[in-house]
């Protein structure tokens, strides 16, 4: 068993010094009524106003969004822009996936795998042809169809809660920047422990709310995404809420994922603001011209660059990447 990172909760006192004010709404995952009002943030992203608080549980140190809009509502929040942002992530980034299909191969290296939230099949697509089977949920129908053209995959286009395979199906079940989206993430990795086959892994990659960017920007953190993120994980509070259900940590470290230009950005929007001078939210920006691509390339060669050196004394990396497995009974 490789365990890489500290495994027990934090203190909701270390967490950056903002307001502390109790809170008796139970914690999701634990249940119990200890949690303290961690931050409050906008939608940085859409340039919005309205304010969200998030909580943290100081028994499980899991972070929640409190009183989020619906599920029916959340769609508002979804925007086209957004998605395409998302979609073009999924298709630009075949380093990122070959590196996650070495790490999971590491564990298992045939069999069947589902991958939650498998958008248009990027990270399924490297095991086509291979020794395994291959599935997929996915919510948008589009995303869902050029998955199955891409990988061959069987894809199961709507939410994961809805899904009905039968227990024991899986060898291996992915779920990349996903679970921290999911409304009921107990329920979630309870289907998932009943999916697998004893022994079968479950490999998962959220946002690390104790990353340094975290602790360094605060509610301008890219990675906080309100109200898109319902969850926000630590390394102690995916542990605890996997092992919750059943699911045991064979691997749990962070990574670098580091984004610090759109948060300072989101910061430099708000600097602007007070200037009265109101800047075009990211979701809108156009792209940019030759000579903002060159000035953003030299900021990032310099400033940035010294910035992330400096990261890993103020945190843990920006990504947690996790494997848990499935006990075989007895």
């Amino acid at each position: 068993m490789s365990l890489s990172t500290a495994t027990q909760p934090e203190s909701a006192a270390h967490s950056g010094g903002m307001s502390r004010n109790r809170t008796q709404e139970p914690c999701p995952v634990c249940g119990q009524c200890s949690a303290m009002e961690w931050l409050r943030g906008s939608d940085h992203f859409h340039g919005r106003d309205e304010r969200y608080t998030l909580l943290r549980c100081s028994a499980c140190s899991l972070v929640w969004l409190s009183q989020p809009p619906a599920p029916g509502e959340m769609h508002l929040h979804y925007t086209d822009a957004y998605l395409r942002l998302i979609s073009a992530a999924g298709e630009n980034s075949p380093g990122r996936w070959r590196h996650r299909v070495q790490t999971l191969r590491q564990y298992k290296q045939s069999g069947t795998i589902l991958d939650l939230g498998c958008s248009s099949g990027g990270f399924l697509g490297f095991f086509r042809g291979d020794s395994w089977k291959l599935y997929g949920i996915e919510m948008s129908a589009d995303c869902a169809k050029r998955a199955v053209s891409r990988t061959g995959a069987q894809v199961f286009v709507g939410d994961i809660g809805d899904a009905l395979f039968p227990p024991e199906s899986f060898d291996a079940i992915s779920c990349f920047d996903v679970l921290e989206h999911l409304y009921e993430p107990l329920r979630i990795l309870a289907k998932v422990r009943d999916w697998l086959k004893p022994g079968g892994i479950f490999y998962v990659q959220v946002p690390n709310i104790d990353s340094a960017e975290a602790r360094v920007f605060q509610t301008y953190w890219h990675g906080l995404e309100l109200p898109r993120h319902l969850f926000h994980y630590s390394p102690a509070s995916l542990k605890f809420l996997a092992e919750s259900v059943g699911l045991y940590p064979v691997l749990l470290r962070t990574q670098r994922n580091p984004a610090v230009g759109t948060s300072l950005r989101y910061m430099w929007d708000d600097v602007f603001a007070v200037a009265g001078i109101k800047r075009t939210a990211v979701a809108y920006r156009d792209e940019p011209g030759l000579a903002w691509r060159a000035a953003r390339k030299i900021v990032r060669m310099t400033a940035l660059r010294a910035l992330l050196a400096m990261a890993p004394i103020a945190g843990s990396g920006e990504a947690i990447h996790a494997i848990f497995r499935k006990e075989i009974a007895g």
